[in-house]
């Protein structure tokens, strides 16, 4: 399936059923993305195994979003079965020798493959909006939510932290307004609930630590062949807007994340988008606008993204303009807006004199394809009518036992398996209305140290001491006194704000530094450089 550089797609043939020549992708053109279309049944997924199994045997990682399960057999070894050997032999591959490729395999959900978390900070307000589906108040709302997070050094990591800071900014509602603009208690309410619709939905489980690494996405085997991280997707697409921004999140990841290298001989890593018109479908412009510019940008990064979609015309004009390898299974035009798409998905290939492109485009069978892709120096070649090569790994799902013992012996078996639930906003927010409670009836001495501070850095003294050192239980001991004392006297040197030890901390998970505003990309997520 490799050889000199380029992935073989399949062999293409003239009107008169002679072959043409073999139909190729230039690893070297790779990041120009691609786009992969034809309606369900007619071989998308069976192109997008050939492809993966042609970038893995390159030593190019993939990711790849698995709908209906199907693409999980890329793990297993395939058999030589009659019509794949047939078809081997009717395009000429020769040898066709069946074989497996490494495999890692995610879910959102930790069911069918290694959990894959995101902090909420990561996410961003233009992505959460996305999922959540709000309207332009509700999202200027939460840009002031966000905001509010990154001054007081709250961390956003779960769920339950961005529905304490929405209570936080409703109950200051007032104080926020003259600083940040109308805060209204009525829409804070519609995104608490719209909030109450994702955790229903599973996002819970999506949003905490630890979070993924994008190294974990980007390895090869001990051969020198991609991972290809396989994302189960049969459950998630019962969320079809927590699966789109789930995979716009990772685009955008990685095109804030990964650096600048230009035009690379292969890509870093490849990125499929299975079902790509559930990230445009009812996107405001705004939105599309930020893919587009993500897309034609994540080229330098070494990064290629593939769209898979039933119909060309799911992916808006600007994004389809950046996209060069193109292969368009059979379209059926039972309905105007099936005849459009047609038309559409013939003037967007290189004319090939010899070939009706439209009417092709109807009488393609199963596991036939118009092809074009880019060659020398990105120029796209003439369309041709080509049959897909057969894979080398199983067509069909792996068993569950084979799921298991693949995840089993995963290189990152562990890793992420175990939820962590460090202090945040959710446990800030509460210290702070504690202290506010105890303060209360006479207020504070002058010389008294905040408590929750107390109780923060007095963590250090209690495993030394035992009990509480804030004096706010029990009978202290001398040496609990001792501590005590040390603690207070270490939190008023630092003027009695507990805020710059909280910005050190979330300044020290993103990378940044105490008095650096923190920074967010192209698409709203956080910066951690």
């Amino acid at each position: 399936m490799l050889e000199d550089g380029e992935i073989f797609i399949g062999t293409s043939f003239d009107a008169e059923g002679a072959r043409v020549k073999g139909e190729y992708l230039d690893l070297k053109l790779a990041n120009r993305h691609g786009l992969v279309t034809g309606a369900t049944g007619t071989g998308k997924t069976v192109t997008l195994q050939v492809l993966a199994e042609g970038f893995s045997a390159a030593g190019v990682p993939v990711f790849a979003a698995d709908i209906k399960g199907d693409l999980s057999g890329v793990a297993a070894k395939g058999e030589p079965k009659d019509f794949l050997v047939k078809r081997a032999q009717e395009i000429g591959l020769d040898p066709y020798v069946n074989d497996k490729f490494p495999v890692v395999f995610w879910d959102l959900f930790g069911e069918q493959g290694h959990p894959i978390r995101a902090t909420v900070s990561e996410m961003g307000p233009l992505l959460l909006s996305r999922l959540m589906g709000l309207n332009d108040t509700q999202e200027g709302v939460l840009n002031i939510v966000f905001r509010v997070a990154d001054e007081q050094g709250l961390l956003l990591l779960d769920l339950k932290d961005l529905q304490a800071l929405l209570g936080y900014v409703a109950d200051n509602a007032a104080t926020l307004t003259t600083q940040y603009g109308n805060v209204a208690k009525a829409t804070i309410g519609a995104v608490q609930r719209q909030l109450l619709v994702i955790e229903q939905q599973g996002g819970a489980k999506f949003f905490g630590e630890p979070a993924l690494s994008l190294s974990d996405l980007m390895r090869k085997d001990p051969t020198g062949r991609g991972v290809i991280n396989i994302l189960a997707a049969d459950k998630l697409m019962g969320s079809p807007r927590l699966y789109a921004t789930f995979l716009l999140w990772l685009m955008s990841e990685l095109f804030e994340q990964l650096p600048e290298i230009g035009d690379p001989d292969k890509p870093q890593l490849v990125f499929f988008f299975d079902e790509a018109h559930l990230l445009f479908d009812e996107a405001p412009k705004a939105l599309i606008d930020k893919v587009e510019q993500v897309v034609r940008l994540i080229r330098s990064k070494g990064v290629g993204v593939y769209f898979v979609t039933q119909n060309p015309i799911d992916v808006p004009e600007t994004v389809a303009g950046q996209l060069g390898n193109r292969v368009q299974h059979a379209l059926r035009a039972y309905t105007p807006r099936d005849q459009k798409a047609v038309r559409a998905a013939a003037e967007t290939f290189r004319p090939n004199p010899k070939l009706n492109t439209a009417q092709v485009i109807s009488e393609l069978g199963v596991g036939e394809a118009l092809v074009s892709t880019l060659e020398g120096k990105g120029a796209p070649t003439v369309v041709q009518r080509t049959m897909i090569a057969p894979p080398a790994a199983r067509i069909g799902p792996v068993t569950p036992a084979e799921r298991q013992a693949l995840m089993a012996s995963s290189p990152v078996a562990g890793r992420y398996d175990v939820t962590i639930d460090r202090q945040s906003a959710f446990e800030m927010l509460a210290n702070k209305a504690e202290g506010a409670v105890v303060a209360a009836p006479g207020g504070p001495a002058p010389q008294q140290a905040d408590a929750g501070a107390l109780d923060s850095i007095g963590g250090i003294f209690k495993s030394v001491f035992g009990g509480s050192v804030s004096g706010r239980s029990g009978t202290l001991n001398p040496g609990q006194r001792v501590a005590r004392e040390v603690t207070r006297t270490i939190v008023n040197q630092t003027a009695g704000n507990v805020a710059a030890s909280i910005g050190k901390s979330i300044a020290g998970s993103v990378g940044g530094s105490v008095g650096r505003a923190l920074v967010r990309g192209v698409l709203g997520s956080l910066l951690r450089r």
